[in-house]
């Protein structure tokens, strides 16, 4: 891991699971799409740990050719419920204030319409000067554009100052890869571990990065 008390520039965070709860909501609109396609279903529990992905990458290898009427079922019914589940994970919202220090944004694989909607009904814009999601970049994470998006629209360059905040390797992936400093927060239990993720910093928990960027700031 690199030197943990170099000070970012830039906060980018991912969105589920690392700023908000909505697998309720992401798992009930995929079941959907299973019972049209007679697939199983999954529990929540399955979506945390097996949705790594934006929907461009991964419907088209689950449904083939019928890729794009699974897509629009599965919008169709996460627009009727997506923001009632939506809750902010314990101690998200004093990381904000935290984070105010700094310029912050938001790169996630969730489809940039409905990831906009979800910052704008938990009253989040403030704290945002970037909202990147799923759709907005040529491609998505693990791939770096969404991330060298998200800069651009701050007028920044890529560099190690550049904190990407997430909670899976496919995170830590699409840092390493723009060339920004990968930051796991949480343990990656749900996605082979904190070895499997290899971050350049592990935050065990949101009240140790509080901690951390109040001692920076």
């Amino acid at each position: 891991m690199i030197n943990s008390m170099l000070a970012p520039t830039v906060l980018l965070y991912d969105w589920d699971n690392t700023l908000v709860d909505g697998w309720s909501a992401i798992t009930g609109a995929l079941n959907a799409v299973f019972d049209e396609f007679s697939m199983p279903r999954w529990t929540d529990i399955d979506t945390r740990q097996r949705v790594r992905t934006s929907l461009r990458d991964s419907f088209p290898p689950m449904f083939g050719a019928e890729w794009e009427r699974a897509r629009d079922l599965f919008y169709a019914t996460l627009t009727e419920g997506h923001l009632d589940h939506l809750k902010p994970l314990p101690d998200v919202a004093d990381l904000l204030q935290s984070g105010a220090a700094w310029p912050q944004g938001v790169v996630s694989n969730k489809a940039g319409a409905f990831l906009r909607r979800e910052v704008t009904h938990l009253g989040w814009d403030p704290h945002f000067r970037t909202i990147v999601g799923a759709g907005d970049a040529t491609a998505d994470k693990p791939a770096p554009d969404s991330i060298l998006l998200a800069l651009s629209h701050l007028g920044r360059a890529p560099d190690r100052s550049v904190w990407y905040l997430g909670d899976t390797a496919s995170d830590m992936q699409a840092a390493r890869a723009a060339g920004v400093t990968a930051v796991l927060v949480g343990d990656a239990s749900h996605d082979g571990g904190i070895d499997n993720a290899a971050p350049d910093i592990h935050m065990p928990t949101a009240k140790a990065l509080i901690a951390r960027l109040r001692s920076l700031a």
